[in-house]
């Protein structure tokens, strides 16, 4: 009788251990020709398929305080992935977008939905499975503003404040930006966007600043995020800066700022994002319970030790991973992660790594915390790599099965940014082709 008990457990038990690979799986890199795509991209790439149609959503919009306005934030067609990417800049498709709120001015209440602060890049597109035509579409977009163009407004916590304000990148009076994470929704298929919200952010207390913060990267803030849906949820894995609790020039600590920094995941309904703000919860260590500008707790497997050269984002010479690309790989089951490596300051890195979730469900326990340590992708000295990111390629297979940035099998593109010299290039010159 006692085996017979058992027997549900030891097979429940052989189950799960047969779930959970061994060993981490392996890929290679096979070169190629340099294939450019000939327009500005300074974020991941979004894209969805459209009926037969595969659509790309790079650039940049809006008014930044620090670089000027900008309207290269286009969409791009193709029959396949390899035509979209290879379409120049003049095709590019210009959708109509909300217009930035006027630079500076103090507002009495919340920021109106129907304009935005700051300059904005689409990081991940979010195709509703409700709508049959594909056209209804969420982007989740990467936000930058500056103390200049986004005051504090005591009444609601929202802006920054223009004091010991950090250093930006282009010198000495150039000002730190701080990133925020929002949502935009079109039912066109991209052609019109209307915004829905910031729904992630860090507040003025959480900024880093003078004198600690000298790296030239951001005053706080969280950005260049990706997102995935699983189950209920769509789950948001981005850059962490802010400061994990308040910042205090007197009581300043590396060490705890270095806790609270890297990597970090929060998940929002896909039933909330048509109303998201106030709707997100951030991992707070042990659930996702923390409020969307509350303290959360990043994902500690990708943090980098301090023992082995990691550090705080707002230090000159410490390393932090940054910038993830998340993909579901129906070859390997398990979750892709590639991202960068912040080596110096001013987000120079030449280096580019990747980590696996074996977790198909990342909402059970602590599986969106599950990921491998990471391990070393490429590497090119003397270069300076941004964004990387798996893409689908012109194949028969990767056209039937639909694929995408978010989800792909067992052999796809490697992009990434290349800042070397005066002219950086968003290119691909690898195919990856993994093994179980």
């Amino acid at each position: 009788m006692r085996i017979i008990t058992l027997l549900p457990l030891l097979l429940l038990t052989f189950l799960f251990n047969c779930s959970k690979p061994n060993k981490n799986p392996t890929f290679k890199l096979q070169p190629t020709e340099k294939f450019l795509f000939k327009s500005f991209v300074d974020c991941n790439m979004a894209e969805v398929w459209i009926a037969d149609t595969f659509r790309i959503f790079p650039g940049k919009h809006g008014e930044d305080t620090l670089w000027g306005y900008s309207d290269n934030l286009r969409f791009g067609n193709g029959r396949n992935a390899d035509e979209a990417f290879a379409q120049n800049f003049e095709d590019l498709v210009v959708p109509t977008m909300p217009p930035n709120f006027k630079p500076g001015k103090l507002l009495k209440g919340p920021s109106p939905l129907d304009s935005l602060h700051g300059a904005v890049w689409f990081e991940t597109v979010y195709q509703d499975q409700r709508d049959a035509s594909g056209k209804t579409l969420y982007a989740i977009y990467h936000n930058e503003n500056y103390p200049w163009n986004f005051p504090y407004n005591p009444q609601t916590g929202e802006g920054y404040i223009d004091r010991y304000w950090p250093r930006g990148l282009t010198g000495p009076t150039s000002p730190a930006a701080v990133c925020r994470i929002g949502i935009m929704k079109s039912t066109n298929g991209g052609y019109a966007w209307e915004n829905k919200g910031i729904f992630i952010e860090d507040l003025q207390p959480r900024m880093t600043l003078k004198p600690h913060n000298t790296s030239n990267t951001f005053a706080g803030g969280v950005g260049d995020p990706s997102a995935v849906a699983s189950g209920d949820y769509l789950y948001l894995f981005y850059g962490e800066y802010g400061y994990p609790g308040v910042y205090d020039s007197a009581s300043y600590d590396p060490a705890k700022e270095w806790s609270g920094q890297c990597i970090s995941v929060a998940r929002i309904k896909l039933s909330d994002l048509d109303q998201p703000v106030g709707k997100a919860r951030r991992w707070n260590g042990s659930a996702f319970e923390a409020l969307p500008d509350a303290i959360g707790s990043p994902i500690a497997a990708l943090q980098i030790p301090i023992e082995e050269g990691g550090g705080p984002a707002s230090a000159p010479n410490k390393q932090f991973h940054w910038g993830p690309s998340v993909s579901w790989n129906t070859y390997l089951n398990c979750w892709v992660m590639l991202m960068g490596r912040v080596e110096e300051q001013s987000w120079r890195g030449s280096n580019l790594y990747i980590s696996y979730n074996f977790n198909a469900d990342l909402g059970e326990g602590d599986h969106a915390q599950q990921w491998t340590k990471p391990e070393l992708l490429i590497s090119k000295p003397g270069h300076i790599l941004w964004y990387p990111s798996l893409q689908p390629m012109n194949t028969e297979e990767d056209i039937r099965n639909r694929y995408t940035c978010v989800r792909l099998g067992k052999r796809a593109r490697l992009f990434f940014k290349d800042m070397e010299g005066p002219k950086s290039e968003y290119l691909s010159e690898y195919i990856i082709e993994f093994e179980r």
